[in-house]
């Protein structure tokens, strides 16, 4: 996929629910990886996310799918995290 690159802020176009992150969010691709015969021959990527103070909230795995590059166009918006109780 063009336009994911490694250290850069993308947004999540899926849910993670195992992670409570939701589509919309914002995390930092940490670590590209390759396709292997689990993720039928996609490519997977390696995500940070952080909270509003830049404290980190999961780091995830997941196929290049689930995210796409930021727009000029878009604003960050805030949510709270909710925890599994």
């Amino acid at each position: 996929m063009m336009g994911i690159e490694l250290y850069h802020r993308v947004v999540l176009t899926k849910d993670v629910p195992d992670e409570n992150l939701k589509e919309g969010d914002v995390a930092v691709v940490v670590e590209k990886l390759p396709p292997t015969r689990e993720s039928k021959g996609e490519p997977g990527i390696a995500l940070e996310a952080f909270n509003a103070l830049g404290d980190t909230t999961a780091v995830v795995f997941v196929p290049e799918s689930f995210v796409r590059p930021l727009a000029s166009d878009e604003i960050l918006h805030i949510r709270k995290l909710a925890h599994a109780v």
